[in-house]
């Protein structure tokens, strides 16, 4: 195999890898590249004057990092965290600036390549239904794996109160 071959390779995996895990009994997905890290879920400090979907923020190494329960954004039922319960640490871009955040998982499930055309675009569910946060519906099997594009989970508002959130631990260094 040539090192051409070889980097088109491993360009493609990259793109192709996605995170699976469990959310209120739903199999989701997001992509690896946006990954930093897994961590346990552990003890979080409480924001006062927050939406309710911001769980709280951590300490990691120094650095405030606000946490997101997704089952509470999406309103599904949330599940008490137990010892499979994670924290996904996650760098996205918003406004064309990176922000970590984690996100609470029932548990990590696994790490699949999926390729692009496996990949189907969100469906269209009428004007009053928001689906910008997913990026397509990968065809596993007989069924479907919702992939998130995390960037886009957060509205407008909610994304200045993360990134304030971020900025004020980013400030401090």
């Amino acid at each position: 195999m040539s090192l051409e071959e070889i980097i088109d390779e491993l360009s493609v995996t990259e793109q192709d890898q996605h995170l699976t895990f469990d959310l209120s009994s739903e199999e989701l997905a997001v992509p690896v590249m946006n990954i930093r890290e897994i961590i346990r879920y552990g003890k979080l400090t409480k924001m006062p004057m927050v939406p309710n979907f911001i769980e709280g923020v951590i300490n990691l190494r120094g650095n405030v990092v606000p946490v997101i329960n997704l089952a509470a954004k999406f309103g599904l039922d949330s599940k008490k965290a137990d010892k499979r319960t994670c924290i996904i640490i996650m760098e996205v871009d918003i406004a064309d600036e990176p922000v970590v955040m984690g996100i609470v998982v029932d548990k990590v499930l696994q790490v699949i390549e999926i390729p692009h055309d496996n990949i189907e675009p969100a469906p269209t569910l009428g004007a009053n239904i928001q689906t910008n946060f997913i990026k397509g519906m990968a065809r596993i099997d007989d069924g479907f794996i919702i992939i998130l594009d995390i960037s886009q989970v957060l509205s407008a508002a909610e994304i200045a109160i993360v990134s304030d959130m971020h900025k004020g631990s980013s400030a401090e260094q």
